[in-house]
Protein backbone atom coordinates (compact mmCIF):
# COMPACT_ATOMS: atom_id res chain seq x y z
CA UNK A 1 0.00 0.00 0.00
CA UNK A 2 1.03 3.40 -1.15
CA UNK A 3 2.33 5.66 2.23
CA UNK A 4 0.83 8.20 3.38
CA UNK A 5 1.73 11.84 4.26
CA UNK A 6 -0.22 14.17 6.35
CA UNK A 7 -0.34 17.77 5.03
CA UNK A 8 -1.46 20.46 8.43
CA UNK A 9 -1.95 23.68 7.37
CA UNK A 10 -3.18 26.60 9.07
CA UNK A 11 -6.86 28.54 7.42
CA UNK A 12 -5.17 31.33 5.60
CA UNK A 13 -4.08 30.93 1.73
CA UNK A 14 -0.93 31.89 2.98
CA UNK A 15 -0.70 28.58 4.29
CA UNK A 16 -3.39 26.65 2.25
CA UNK A 17 -1.87 27.05 -1.14
CA UNK A 18 1.59 25.89 -0.72
CA UNK A 19 0.37 22.54 1.27
CA UNK A 20 -1.68 22.40 -1.91
CA UNK A 21 0.95 22.37 -4.11
CA UNK A 22 2.92 19.97 -1.83
CA UNK A 23 -0.18 17.71 -1.43
CA UNK A 24 -0.25 18.00 -5.89
CA UNK A 25 3.46 17.08 -5.78
CA UNK A 26 2.99 13.79 -3.64
CA UNK A 27 -0.21 12.49 -4.84
CA UNK A 28 1.96 12.48 -8.06
CA UNK A 29 4.41 9.97 -6.58
CA UNK A 30 2.50 8.07 -5.79
CA UNK A 31 1.61 8.97 -2.33
CA UNK A 32 -1.94 9.06 -0.30
CA UNK A 33 -2.22 12.62 1.35
CA UNK A 34 -4.65 13.91 4.21
CA UNK A 35 -5.23 17.57 4.82
CA UNK A 36 -5.29 18.06 8.73
CA UNK A 37 -6.72 21.56 9.24
CA UNK A 38 -9.30 23.87 11.18
CA UNK A 39 -12.93 24.82 9.75
CA UNK A 40 -11.25 27.88 8.00
CA UNK A 41 -8.79 26.10 6.70
CA UNK A 42 -11.99 24.79 4.31
CA UNK A 43 -12.59 27.84 2.63
CA UNK A 44 -9.54 27.27 0.68
CA UNK A 45 -9.78 23.53 0.65
CA UNK A 46 -12.21 22.95 -2.15
CA UNK A 47 -9.59 21.34 -4.66
CA UNK A 48 -7.09 20.02 -2.30
CA UNK A 49 -5.53 16.81 -3.55
CA UNK A 50 -6.48 14.36 0.06
CA UNK A 51 -8.73 11.65 0.41
CA UNK A 52 -9.66 12.35 3.61
CA UNK A 53 -9.97 15.66 6.19
CA UNK A 54 -9.24 16.28 9.80
CA UNK A 55 -10.72 18.91 11.49
CA UNK A 56 -8.84 19.34 14.50
CA UNK A 57 -9.42 21.78 17.47
CA UNK A 58 -6.89 24.89 17.37
CA UNK A 59 -7.43 28.45 18.75
CA UNK A 60 -5.54 31.26 19.73
CA UNK A 61 -6.49 33.83 21.18
CA UNK A 62 -5.56 37.10 23.96
CA UNK A 63 -5.87 37.22 27.61
CA UNK A 64 -6.13 34.46 30.53
CA UNK A 65 -9.61 33.24 29.46
CA UNK A 66 -9.28 33.33 25.44
CA UNK A 67 -5.29 31.91 26.17
CA UNK A 68 -7.40 28.73 28.39
CA UNK A 69 -9.49 28.08 25.74
CA UNK A 70 -7.11 28.37 23.43
CA UNK A 71 -5.07 26.13 25.49
CA UNK A 72 -7.87 23.35 26.14
CA UNK A 73 -8.95 23.38 22.40
CA UNK A 74 -5.26 22.53 21.23
CA UNK A 75 -5.08 19.72 23.86
CA UNK A 76 -8.43 18.19 22.36
CA UNK A 77 -6.67 18.66 18.41
CA UNK A 78 -3.62 16.75 19.80
CA UNK A 79 -5.86 13.85 20.98
CA UNK A 80 -7.78 14.03 17.72
CA UNK A 81 -5.04 14.04 15.75
CA UNK A 82 -3.34 11.12 18.09
CA UNK A 83 -6.24 8.84 17.06
CA UNK A 84 -6.85 9.88 13.45
CA UNK A 85 -2.49 8.97 13.21
CA UNK A 86 -2.94 5.65 14.49
CA UNK A 87 -5.83 4.60 12.41
CA UNK A 88 -4.21 6.01 9.14
CA UNK A 89 -0.81 4.99 10.07
CA UNK A 90 1.03 8.03 9.04
CA UNK A 91 4.43 7.75 7.62
CA UNK A 92 5.54 11.71 7.73
CA UNK A 93 3.59 15.02 8.84
CA UNK A 94 4.27 18.58 7.35
CA UNK A 95 3.40 21.55 8.81
CA UNK A 96 3.07 24.94 7.09
CA UNK A 97 2.75 26.78 10.53
CA UNK A 98 -0.20 28.54 11.83
CA UNK A 99 -1.96 27.68 14.95
CA UNK A 100 -4.07 24.52 13.06
CA UNK A 101 -1.07 22.90 12.19
CA UNK A 102 0.32 23.06 16.09
CA UNK A 103 -2.31 19.76 16.86
CA UNK A 104 -0.84 17.64 14.19
CA UNK A 105 2.72 18.64 14.88
CA UNK A 106 2.63 18.12 18.41
CA UNK A 107 0.73 14.75 18.04
CA UNK A 108 3.05 13.03 15.91
CA UNK A 109 5.95 14.29 17.76
CA UNK A 110 4.59 12.50 20.43
CA UNK A 111 3.76 9.44 19.06
CA UNK A 112 7.61 9.00 17.42
CA UNK A 113 6.49 9.72 13.65
CA UNK A 114 8.54 11.64 11.05
CA UNK A 115 7.80 15.55 11.16
CA UNK A 116 8.38 18.65 8.93
CA UNK A 117 7.85 21.97 9.22
CA UNK A 118 7.81 24.48 6.02
CA UNK A 119 8.16 28.04 6.91
CA UNK A 120 6.77 30.45 4.21
CA UNK A 121 7.51 33.93 5.21
CA UNK A 122 11.53 35.59 6.07
CA UNK A 123 10.56 35.21 9.62
CA UNK A 124 10.04 31.88 11.72
CA UNK A 125 6.12 31.96 12.55
CA UNK A 126 5.20 31.40 16.35
CA UNK A 127 3.60 28.27 16.01
CA UNK A 128 7.42 27.25 13.80
CA UNK A 129 9.23 28.91 16.04
CA UNK A 130 7.85 26.68 19.60
CA UNK A 131 8.02 23.41 17.35
CA UNK A 132 11.11 23.93 14.73
CA UNK A 133 13.20 22.29 17.76
CA UNK A 134 11.49 19.37 17.66
CA UNK A 135 10.69 18.44 14.38
CA UNK A 136 12.82 16.08 11.97
CA UNK A 137 13.79 18.64 9.00
CA UNK A 138 13.30 22.68 8.32
CA UNK A 139 12.24 23.74 5.43
CA UNK A 140 12.25 27.83 4.47
CA UNK A 141 10.87 29.38 1.68
CA UNK A 142 13.53 32.74 1.67
CA UNK A 143 17.56 32.76 2.17
CA UNK A 144 17.02 34.58 5.59
CA UNK A 145 15.23 33.13 8.60
CA UNK A 146 14.48 35.88 11.38
CA UNK A 147 13.36 34.97 14.78
CA UNK A 148 14.72 31.50 14.47
CA UNK A 149 18.18 30.10 16.88
CA UNK A 150 21.08 29.42 15.57
CA UNK A 151 20.54 25.78 15.84
CA UNK A 152 17.45 25.53 13.55
CA UNK A 153 18.95 28.31 11.51
CA UNK A 154 21.78 25.79 10.96
CA UNK A 155 19.69 23.07 9.48
CA UNK A 156 17.44 24.90 7.85
CA UNK A 157 17.14 24.39 4.18
CA UNK A 158 15.91 26.83 1.34
CA UNK A 159 13.32 25.19 -0.80
CA UNK A 160 11.55 28.10 -1.53
CA UNK A 161 7.74 28.25 -1.58
CA UNK A 162 5.82 25.97 -3.61
CA UNK A 163 3.49 27.77 -5.92
CA UNK A 164 0.77 26.45 -7.99
CA UNK A 165 1.06 24.79 -11.02
CA UNK A 166 -0.51 27.69 -13.53
CA UNK A 167 1.51 30.40 -11.49
CA UNK A 168 4.91 27.61 -12.11
CA UNK A 169 3.92 27.43 -16.07
CA UNK A 170 4.73 31.44 -16.19
CA UNK A 171 8.60 30.81 -15.46
CA UNK A 172 8.73 30.10 -19.14
CA UNK A 173 7.39 33.26 -20.62
CA UNK A 174 9.47 35.72 -21.93
CA UNK A 175 8.23 39.22 -20.47
CA UNK A 176 6.73 41.83 -23.17
CA UNK A 177 7.62 45.38 -21.96
CA UNK A 178 4.79 47.35 -22.87
CA UNK A 179 6.28 49.54 -25.77
CA UNK A 180 3.71 51.60 -27.62
CA UNK A 181 1.11 49.78 -26.59
CA UNK A 182 -1.61 49.57 -23.63
CA UNK A 183 0.35 49.32 -20.27
CA UNK A 184 -1.43 46.62 -18.03
CA UNK A 185 -1.21 46.94 -14.36
CA UNK A 186 -2.80 44.44 -11.59
CA UNK A 187 -3.67 45.60 -8.54
CA UNK A 188 -3.69 42.86 -6.00
CA UNK A 189 -3.95 42.90 -2.17
CA UNK A 190 -5.91 40.52 0.29
CA UNK A 191 -8.53 41.88 2.56
CA UNK A 192 -6.51 42.08 5.37
CA UNK A 193 -5.22 46.03 5.88
CA UNK A 194 -5.67 46.21 1.99
CA UNK A 195 -7.46 49.55 2.41
CA UNK A 196 -4.93 51.57 1.64
CA UNK A 197 -4.48 49.88 -1.51
CA UNK A 198 -8.22 50.12 -2.50
CA UNK A 199 -8.26 54.11 -1.95
CA UNK A 200 -5.24 55.49 -2.85
CA UNK A 201 -3.81 53.08 -5.75
CA UNK A 202 -7.06 54.18 -8.29
CA UNK A 203 -6.38 57.98 -6.68
CA UNK A 204 -2.67 57.71 -7.86
CA UNK A 205 -3.02 56.24 -11.34
CA UNK A 206 -5.42 58.95 -11.90
CA UNK A 207 -2.50 61.34 -11.22
CA UNK A 208 -0.22 60.55 -13.43
CA UNK A 209 -0.26 61.99 -16.99
CA UNK A 210 -3.41 62.12 -19.24
CA UNK A 211 -1.09 60.65 -22.15
CA UNK A 212 0.50 57.70 -20.06
CA UNK A 213 -3.31 57.26 -18.47
CA UNK A 214 -4.66 57.02 -21.67
CA UNK A 215 -2.35 54.24 -22.27
CA UNK A 216 -3.57 52.26 -18.81
CA UNK A 217 -5.47 49.05 -18.94
CA UNK A 218 -5.81 48.05 -15.04
CA UNK A 219 -7.18 45.17 -13.40
CA UNK A 220 -7.41 46.03 -9.20
CA UNK A 221 -8.90 44.04 -6.51
CA UNK A 222 -10.96 45.93 -3.77
CA UNK A 223 -12.55 45.99 -0.62
CA UNK A 224 -15.99 45.64 -1.36
CA UNK A 225 -16.47 48.59 0.42
CA UNK A 226 -14.26 50.89 -1.97
CA UNK A 227 -15.32 49.35 -5.13
CA UNK A 228 -17.84 51.48 -6.35
CA UNK A 229 -15.26 54.59 -5.50
CA UNK A 230 -12.60 53.01 -7.31
CA UNK A 231 -14.88 52.22 -10.70
CA UNK A 232 -15.65 56.09 -10.42
CA UNK A 233 -11.96 57.00 -9.95
CA UNK A 234 -11.20 55.17 -12.79
CA UNK A 235 -14.10 56.09 -14.82
CA UNK A 236 -13.82 59.98 -14.24
CA UNK A 237 -9.80 59.81 -14.97
CA UNK A 238 -10.50 57.66 -18.49
CA UNK A 239 -8.93 54.66 -17.48
CA UNK A 240 -10.11 51.40 -18.47
CA UNK A 241 -10.10 49.51 -15.43
CA UNK A 242 -12.17 45.98 -14.03
CA UNK A 243 -12.45 46.54 -10.60
CA UNK A 244 -13.52 43.32 -8.30
CA UNK A 245 -13.17 41.66 -5.24
CA UNK A 246 -11.30 38.91 -6.24
CA UNK A 247 -9.43 37.49 -8.88
CA UNK A 248 -9.99 33.26 -9.53
CA UNK A 249 -7.90 33.62 -12.82
CA UNK A 250 -4.35 35.23 -11.40
CA UNK A 251 -1.94 33.10 -13.45
CA UNK A 252 -3.06 34.93 -16.59
CA UNK A 253 -3.17 37.92 -15.39
CA UNK A 254 -0.14 38.17 -14.20
CA UNK A 255 0.78 36.88 -17.78
CA UNK A 256 -0.64 39.71 -19.28
CA UNK A 257 0.30 42.06 -16.76
CA UNK A 258 3.27 44.80 -17.17
CA UNK A 259 3.53 45.66 -13.87
CA UNK A 260 2.05 44.86 -10.31
CA UNK A 261 1.26 46.90 -7.20
CA UNK A 262 0.41 44.77 -4.00
CA UNK A 263 1.58 43.65 -0.71
CA UNK A 264 4.26 41.72 0.24
CA UNK A 265 3.15 38.44 1.71
CA UNK A 266 5.17 35.20 0.63
CA UNK A 267 2.77 33.86 -1.73
CA UNK A 268 3.14 36.73 -3.60
CA UNK A 269 6.58 37.26 -3.68
CA UNK A 270 7.26 33.80 -4.71
CA UNK A 271 4.98 34.16 -7.20
CA UNK A 272 6.12 37.49 -8.83
CA UNK A 273 9.42 35.65 -8.84
CA UNK A 274 8.48 32.99 -10.75
CA UNK A 275 6.28 35.21 -12.97
CA UNK A 276 9.83 37.69 -13.55
CA UNK A 277 7.09 40.13 -12.61
CA UNK A 278 8.21 44.22 -12.07
CA UNK A 279 6.55 45.12 -8.78
CA UNK A 280 6.04 47.81 -6.56
CA UNK A 281 5.49 46.55 -2.40
CA UNK A 282 3.71 47.99 -0.27
CA UNK A 283 3.98 45.82 3.10
CA UNK A 284 1.25 45.65 5.27
CA UNK A 285 2.44 47.31 8.59
CA UNK A 286 0.36 45.27 11.18
CA UNK A 287 1.91 41.66 9.75
CA UNK A 288 3.48 39.46 12.64
CA UNK A 289 7.15 39.97 13.21
CA UNK A 290 7.05 43.21 10.47
CA UNK A 291 7.64 39.78 7.83
CA UNK A 292 5.95 41.31 5.28
CA UNK A 293 8.69 44.07 5.01
CA UNK A 294 11.44 41.21 5.07
CA UNK A 295 9.69 39.03 2.45
CA UNK A 296 10.42 41.86 0.02
CA UNK A 297 13.57 41.72 0.21
CA UNK A 298 13.60 39.02 -2.10
CA UNK A 299 12.56 41.05 -4.64
CA UNK A 300 14.11 44.64 -3.92
CA UNK A 301 18.16 43.43 -2.83
CA UNK A 302 17.73 42.55 -7.04
CA UNK A 303 15.80 45.49 -7.92
CA UNK A 304 12.88 43.51 -9.04
CA UNK A 305 10.78 45.45 -6.68
CA UNK A 306 10.27 48.75 -5.72
CA UNK A 307 8.83 48.95 -1.90
CA UNK A 308 6.67 51.76 -0.29
CA UNK A 309 6.68 51.70 3.66
CA UNK A 310 2.95 51.83 4.56
CA UNK A 311 3.59 55.31 6.58
CA UNK A 312 5.50 56.19 3.47
CA UNK A 313 2.25 55.44 1.08
CA UNK A 314 0.46 58.91 -0.14
CA UNK A 315 -1.49 59.62 -3.52
CA UNK A 316 2.03 61.79 -4.49
CA UNK A 317 4.62 59.17 -3.45
CA UNK A 318 2.80 56.19 -5.53
CA UNK A 319 2.15 58.18 -8.46
CA UNK A 320 5.54 59.20 -8.27
CA UNK A 321 7.06 55.47 -7.66
CA UNK A 322 4.29 54.16 -10.94
CA UNK A 323 5.69 56.98 -13.27
CA UNK A 324 9.14 56.45 -12.26
CA UNK A 325 9.08 52.60 -13.30
CA UNK A 326 6.51 52.91 -16.44
CA UNK A 327 8.73 55.75 -17.75
CA UNK A 328 11.69 53.21 -18.38
CA UNK A 329 10.75 50.31 -20.29
CA UNK A 330 14.32 49.10 -20.03
CA UNK A 331 13.90 49.27 -16.15
CA UNK A 332 10.69 46.90 -16.43
CA UNK A 333 12.81 44.33 -18.63
CA UNK A 334 15.45 44.53 -16.04
CA UNK A 335 13.37 43.88 -13.04
CA UNK A 336 11.83 41.32 -14.46
CA UNK A 337 14.90 39.61 -15.24
CA UNK A 338 16.24 40.08 -11.71
CA UNK A 339 13.02 39.14 -10.30
CA UNK A 340 13.41 35.72 -12.43
CA UNK A 341 17.00 35.29 -11.41
CA UNK A 342 15.60 34.69 -7.33
CA UNK A 343 12.85 32.47 -8.13
CA UNK A 344 12.80 28.87 -6.95
CA UNK A 345 10.36 27.70 -10.03
CA UNK A 346 10.75 23.75 -8.80
CA UNK A 347 9.84 24.77 -4.52
CA UNK A 348 7.19 21.96 -4.51
CA UNK A 349 9.19 19.17 -5.87
CA UNK A 350 12.26 20.42 -3.64
CA UNK A 351 9.96 20.22 -1.15
CA UNK A 352 8.79 16.68 -1.81
CA UNK A 353 12.27 15.25 -1.54
CA UNK A 354 13.40 16.48 1.50
CA UNK A 355 9.85 15.21 2.68
CA UNK A 356 10.44 11.65 1.27
CA UNK A 357 14.23 12.16 2.64
CA UNK A 358 12.83 12.97 6.73
CA UNK A 359 10.28 9.73 6.00
CA UNK A 360 13.33 7.36 4.42
CA UNK A 361 15.52 8.53 7.10
CA UNK A 362 13.03 7.05 10.04
CA UNK A 363 12.22 4.27 8.29
CA UNK A 364 15.78 3.65 7.37
CA UNK A 365 16.55 4.21 11.78
CA UNK A 366 14.02 2.31 12.74
CA UNK A 367 14.90 -1.15 10.72
CA UNK A 368 18.25 -0.30 12.66
CA UNK A 369 16.97 -0.38 15.39
CA UNK A 370 14.65 -3.66 15.35
CA UNK A 371 17.48 -6.04 13.90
Amino acid sequence: MSRLCVVAAGGTGGHMFPAEALAREMAARGWRVVLATDHRGEHYAQAFPAEERLALDAATGSGPVALARAGLAIVRGVQQARSAFTRLDADVVVGFGGYPSAPALVAAILQGRPTLIHEQNAVLGRTNRILAPRVGAVASSFPTLERASAAVKARAQVVGAPVRADIRALYDRAYAPPADGPIRILVTGGSQGARILSETTPRALAALPEALRGRLKVQQQSRPETLETAQRIYRDAGIAAEVAPFFRDMASRLSEAHLVIGRAGASTCAELAVAAMPSILIPLKIATDDHQRLNARLLTDVQAAEVILEDSVTVDSLTAAIAAVLADPGRLVAMSAAARAVAIPDAAQRLADLTEATADKFASLSQRERA
